[in-house]
């Protein structure tokens, strides 16, 4: 009774007009994005977090929510159509989608794309609401040593799964966690790496940062990348799948939707995991592997329920724990912290309204999309021809006046475009700056619950082993460590015995 008393609380709350008006924009503003190539909800919800200053915490939660698993609907309409992925978690749908409609069957494709993300952001939704009650049960068992242990595992989860270099992500890291840690000591009060700048005593400001590295950043390395656009020429036929479309798809939909869930929730994860698992479990179990890649149907459904599903049961982590399970959900974090919320295992508790609002508000979400994306669709193509550097100009000045407008600080406009350079930077030194994000989000926690652990066992570091839960948790830490060495250590085996 519990979860349908929270789940029709929710519903009250999204339901609100207010909070629909939001949802409404959140969703489409995340659609534009997913059509538009290069852009990306990071960078998107980056540079409008300035923006939800100030809304209400659920309101600002669901719009930034809905940007989210909008941009998984929009990315698979260029890649179906223009076989140019809108968004990382469509590149997979390119392969057999754009296939589909060289074929005659953009219709076709389109439409069991949406239905997919529609039955897995369903099912999903669900998936959150029946996980959240036990696992925010679960967190109030925690005390600041099972903190502690289980914000190791979310970074160091984030640098195994993390793309290319191990060693880089794992700088980037502790870069962040270098980042989180400046300002003035609350315990001796001495300042940390300040170097006498008055304007960063109290820490650097995470919307900057943020913006900076992962949205002007991403957008001034767009601009040097050639964008050719050829959209399919035949005329869309009917969105409106046959019979035998939905039985052939609606199995890989199933296990899209299984695995995207569970791989959702893993920390680190990222957009790319559950598509590209699916796309490879959707081959391995297909009669005739030789389909993909020249049209089959199970390869646009299967990864596109899985980004959908996975972009969803990423949240759980965060309304349980207040630990985000990738970059994005850092960057919810740092809205929450804007709304003045500290994010953690007591948030379900304190902010029930909010946690089960923005719960329900992902399937008033999803019915949104189905509704808006098909009928629109030649509304989205046609955002396509807008040229890349007429949108740089305009966004350069509203990230400006946002981040201008969150303290009146002219400091943060000159943090944000020093951060930009470094992002720019990272990204043509292929390093992947997700990492430093959650490093940055997660350094200042876990500085304060090692402090409050070590203070509690009178500095007896085996505190960690002797709780359970702890030393669980740390059982996982070990685990992803000889998953980093093990390749390391075959690669020189090989070597060595090759010699």
């Amino acid at each position: 009774m519990e979860l349908f008393d929270n789940l029709l609380m929710g519903l009250t709350t999204a339901l609100q007009l207010n909070n629909l008006l939001f949802c409404l924009i959140g969703v489409v503003i995340g659609t534009a994005i997913g059509v538009l190539p290069g852009i990306g909800p990071i960078p998107a919800i980056a540079l409008l977090l300035p923006f939800t200053f100030g809304l209400s915490p659920p309101s600002a939660m669901i719009m930034l929510a809905g940007i989210f698993y909008g941009a998984q609907y929009g990315g698979s309409t260029t890649a179906i159509l223009v076989n140019v992925p809108g968004e990382t978690s469509s590149v997979v749908t390119c392969l057999d989608g754009h296939e589909m409609a060289k074929q005659g069957k953009a219709g076709t494709a389109l439409a069991i794309a949406a239905i997919a993300s529609f039955f897995a952001g369903t099912v999903a939704t669900v998936v959150i609401a029946v996980l959240s009650l036990p696992l925010a049960a679960l967190a109030l068992k925690f005390t600041a040593v099972e903190y502690f242990s289980l914000l190791v595992l979310g970074l160091i989860a984030a640098v195994v799964l993390a793309h290319g270099s191990v060693a880089k992500s794992l700088a980037m890291v502790l870069l962040g966690i270098l980042l989180g840690l400046v300002g003035i000591d609350v315990n001796s009060g001495a300042p940390r790496m300040t170097f006498g700048i008055a304007e960063i005593s109290d820490g650097l400001d995470f919307v900057p940062v943020a913006m900076g590295m992962f949205g002007l950043g991403e957008i001034i390395a767009n601009l040097e990348r050639p964008a050719v656009m050829r959209v399919v020429s035949q005329s869309i036929r009917s969105l409106i799948p046959s019979g035998a479309d939905l039985r052939a798809a609606f199995p890989a939909m199933v296990r899209g939707t299984v695995l995207g869930s569970v791989l959702g929730v893993l920390p680190g994860g990222g957009a790319a995991l559950p598509p590209f698992s699916s796309y490879a479990l959707e081959k391995k179990l297909a009669r005739d592997p030789s389909r993909f890649g020249k049209g089959a149907i199970e390869g646009v459904a299967g990864p596109e329920a899985a980004n959908n599903a996975g972009a969803q049961t990423s949240f759980i982590p965060l309304l349980t724990l207040g630990i985000p399970a990738n970059a994005l959900m850092a960057l919810m974090i740092g809205a929450l912290m804007m709304q003045g919320i500290q994010p953690g295992p007591q948030i379900m508790r304190e902010q029930p309204q909010l946690v089960w609002g923005v719960i329900a508000s992902m399937w008033v979400g999803n019915l949104m999309l189905i509704i808006i994306n098909l009928p629109l669709i030649g509304v989205w193509v046609s955002m396509l021809k807008i040229p890349y550097r007429l949108l740089f100009p305009a966004i350069v000045l509203f990230c400006c006046i946002g981040t201008f407008g969150l303290a009146n600080n002219l400091f943060n406009v000159w943090l944000m475009l020093g951060c930009a350079l470094v992002g720019y930077f990272f990204i043509k030194v292929g390093v992947e700056p997700a990492p430093l994000l959650l490093g940055l989000v997660l350094g200042p926690q876990l500085e304060e619950n090692f402090r409050r652990a070590m203070l509690l066992a009178d500095g007896d570091f085996s505190v960690f082993l002797r709780r359970p839960i702890s030393a669980t948790l740390l059982a996982l830490v070990a685990g992803l460590f000889l998953l980093m060495v093990f390749p390391a250590i075959r690669r020189s085996r090989q070597e060595a015995l090759a010699e």
